[in-house]
């Protein structure tokens, strides 16, 4: 049980070591503007080398934009690129280079315009060709829009003759080799989005939740996602709203998409789509009308706000999942250094989040929301260390890296040295430069993986960040938990309880369930129509009782400092007995209403504590032997006996059952399930096994311990010796192994809760019979024939016999 546990421990180190030396908190200043075209517009980046310094002010002409929202990524951009000019290890005698045409953000409308795709386009490989690549490289985002209009305008006119890089949401469209043949995507899939969010719903015990979602394919491919998971863990859609993409056509429905929440009884709703978006529209609209739900959706919505401010002791704001990456230091020390005057604390707290101390409550606020509510912009200068990188900020701080690198390897393999005809270089140019980006693999400045291949992407993690508005036009944000698909199911959701009560004074949720649960002395019933989450109550019929029953088990401990428990090895009876205690206490977790945990402690803990104390009486048999082949001082078996060997049994045993319960966790651990088919008319909430396959190994497991155990006491059971314990050892094998054979056949036969009481009346009953077997004969003479258990009737056996029971005591 305790390398179990040790186990569980180091496997969780990463975690533990990420919530300390990760920032947890952060706050913002709103524009406190509700206005539909203030949504967050495309921006296009081109990204070149050239072969000549950079200037001193040179960043100044790209960080004129004026849109307030796209400003964040053009001082990104800056960051990455000075970070990469200033590395003496990446492109040596060359400088990376950013282009922002017009000094402004372009969409791809606009871009078509700007290259006027027509001679100018063709002469763009001729300028370029003096101390210049021969290959341009597009940077895109954060919309769809925008990558989808400039991605289709280049392989149309110029096919692979420029890269495209988006940042921003992974879209599946985008992934279409045949239509954007050039295009890289640089955020992950999101493929686990849907299994963290419906965690987090069972974390909470939210059961019935709301959905609003684009009605495009990303929302479906997320609908069929979600769906999926809700399955497995029961959790229902209250309603599923398709929001059209068309302003037109959702400016016609808006009433009822907006009645859907207000008549449904759920208090969460998950959002998932773009931020600029009819859905992003109608999300404003919902909370500038003060409809308050919590609301779950990705970190591109973290910015989306209205004039409204709720408390945060009303359970209300968002609840956002963000990719998991690590924190860029000074980011805020370089862009105040570009321009002291313009990039204010107060400027920039409305472009990102500022990374708060999560302490500053400890002395007089008590909790982070007293601290903020009232907060000053001087108190919240003081309290922050820099700013934080959005997903879109640092995806375009790895596109930066990868595209450095792929030119780095050009350089290198000296490609630009190679004469090559005018009409076809810039071609052979960007082939070669595609070639080398596809192939980046590397470790960024920061620590954190970086592989261009999409079909190598590495598995997802997403911070858990809840959100609330606060007075005077303040955001808080707190990281609330952790989710690491690479962690086994089930145990992938961390969540960061403190975190929450430090944030608002308590750790209590906002319930949203269809049914409430039945009280003590009724039972659930199925309802027609209604989803599996409702549910009626009725008093439980004559003669049944609820599953709140209590259960009292008494356990019989008995330990006297006399010969006879010193015999046989005394300290592998005291681990027998403590092994014994906790095979008593196993049933306790088959009552009760069945959660995840208690699925999967049920059958691991029945199997660790069985294994613990069949070896142990393993360990024991095998005591007992060689202690009477001792015969001859200074041979080896006497060497094994003294040196301890026989304990190393229980090791060994133990960490193979841990192997096989650890294996049976990874790939099908027990979980909740629900039988409709037993008995007519109810519901029964039970746990699966997940894999039945994995308990029949662990059982069978325990059965060849067992067997082993009886062939080895049977073989000493006529050994002499006054405490002799083979013969007791042998017996408690043989009813052990008959229970469990019974088992099986009886197992099969039943279903429902009478498969439940099967296990555990066999569970009860091979505990009972080892203890009884081997404790309560040594019990009758401790308390009913005490002149045996003395230490002259010790010394008469010793005078009488030719075996040295020095060794074997």
């Amino acid at each position: 049980m305790f390398a179990l546990v040790f186990l569980f421990f180091f496997l969780n180190i990463p975690l533990l070591v990420s919530r300390f030396t990760q920032p947890r908190c952060f706050w913002r200043m709103y524009e406190n503007k509700d206005k539909d075209e203030d949504l967050v517009t495309g921006c296009i980046f081109f990204l070149l080398m050239e072969q000549q310094p950079v200037e001193k002010d040179y960043l100044n002409h790209i960080l004129n934009i004026q849109t307030t929202k796209n400003i964040q990524f053009a001082l990104a951009l800056a960051f990455s690129m000075d970070e990469v000019n200033r590395n003496l290890d990446l492109l040596p005698n060359s400088s990376f280079i950013i282009q922002c045409p017009d000094g402004d953000c372009i969409n791809g409308t606009k871009f078509y315009s700007h290259l006027q795709f027509s001679e100018e386009l063709h002469d763009i490989p001729n300028y370029i060709c003096y101390d210049q690549t021969m290959c341009i490289v597009v940077l895109t985002g954060p919309n769809l829009a925008t990558s989808v209009v400039l991605g289709t305008i280049l392989n149309l006119l110029m096919p692979q003759q420029i890269l495209q890089i988006t940042y921003g949401p992974f879209h599946p469209i985008l992934s279409n080799r045949e239509q954007f043949p050039s295009l890289y995507q640089m955020a992950a899939q999101d493929t686990s989005l849907a299994l963290a969010m419906i965690s987090l719903m069972f974390y909470f015990n939210w059961n019935w939740i709301g959905l609003a979602v684009s009605d495009n394919d990303q929302g479906t491919q997320f609908l069929t996602r979600l769906r999926g998971e809700m399955e497995k863990l029961t959790v229902c859609f209250a309603f599923v709203s398709m929001i059209p993409v068309k302003m037109d056509i959702f400016l016609t429905r808006a009433e009822v998409y907006y009645n859907q929440i207000v008549t449904s009884s759920t208090n969460v709703v998950i959002i998932y789509g773009d931020p600029d978006s009819t859905l992003a529209v109608g999300f404003r609209r919902w909370e500038s009308l003060g409809l308050q739900r919590i609301w779950v959706t990705t970190s591109q919505w973290d910015g989306t706000t209205t004039k409204n401010d709720f408390p945060l002791n009303s359970f209300n704001g968002k609840i956002t999942f963000a990719h998991h990456h690590a924190e860029i230091s000074s980011f805020k020390t370089f862009v105040q250094t570009l321009n002291p005057l313009k990039y204010t604390d107060e400027f920039l707290a409305r472009l990102e989040w500022m990374n708060l101390k999560c302490n500053v409550s400890a002395s007089t606020c008590k909790t982070l929301k007293n601290c903020l509510s009232n907060a000053s912009l001087q108190w919240l200068k003081a309290q922050t260390f820099d700013m934080a990188f959005s997903d879109e900020s640092y995806d375009i701080y790895n596109a930066v890296y990868a595209v450095a690198h792929a030119f780095h390897e050009m350089l290198l393999q000296h490609v630009y040295n190679h004469p090559m005809d005018n009409s076809k270089g810039h071609y052979a140019y960007c082939l070669k430069l595609h070639s080398f980006l596809r192939k980046i693999r590397l470790t960024n400045s920061v620590g954190d993986r970086l592989i261009m291949n999409q079909k190598e992407k590495l598995q997802e993690e997403y911070g858990i960040f809840q959100i609330w508005n606060l007075p005077y036009g303040l955001g808080l944000k707190v990281k609330i938990g952790e989710f690491s698909s690479y962690f086994p199911y089930g145990q992938q959701l961390h969540i960061y309880e403190d975190m929450i009560e430090h944030a608002t004074g308590s750790r209590q949720m906002l319930p949203s369930v269809c049914s409430a649960d039945c009280l003590p002395g009724f039972r659930k019933f199925s309802q027609e129509g209604m989803a599996a989450c409702c549910f009626g109550c009725s008093p439980c019929p004559q003669n049944e009782v609820s599953n709140e029953t209590t259960v009292v088990l008494g356990i019989f401990v008995k330990n006297h400092d006399t010969p006879i428990v010193k015999a046989n090895n005394q300290n592998l009876s005291y681990i027998l007995l403590i092994s014994l205690i906790f095979c008593f206490l196993c049933p306790l977790l088959f009552i009760g209403h069945p959660n995840s945990a208690t699925c999967v402690l049920q059958q691991i803990t029945f199997g660790v504590v069985f294994t613990l104390a069949v070896s142990t009486v393993l360990a024991k048999t095998v005591t007992v032997l060689l202690a009477f082949k001792v015969t001859v001082p200074g041979t080896r078996i006497r060497y094994f006996l003294i040196s301890g060997v026989p304990n190393y049994i229980i090791v060994i045993c133990m960490l193979i059952q841990i192997i096989l319960c650890t294996i049976w966790l990874h790939f099908s651990p027990p979980f909740i399930d629900k039988d409709v088919h037993s008995e007519h008319g109810q519901i029964i909430i039970m746990c699966n096994k997940g894999s039945i396959t994995a308990f029949y190994c662990v059982l069978g497991y325990h059965g060849s311990l067992a067997f082993v155990s009886f062939i080895v006491a049977f073989l000493a059971r006529n050994l002499p010796d006054t405490f002799n314990e083979a013969k007791l050892l042998t017996f408690s094998m043989l009813l052990f192994c008959s229970v469990w054979i019974t088992f099986l056949p009886v197992y099969h036969s039943t279903k429902g809760k009478i498969m439940v009481a099967v296990e555990v009346l066999s569970i009860l009953a091979s505990s009972a019979g080892l203890l009884g077997c081997i404790f309560i004969p040594k019990c009758y003479i401790i308390l009913l024939r005490p002149e045996r258990n003395s230490l002259q009737r010790v010394f008469i056996m010793i005078s009488t016999t030719k075996i040295k029971q020095k060794f074997y005591f």
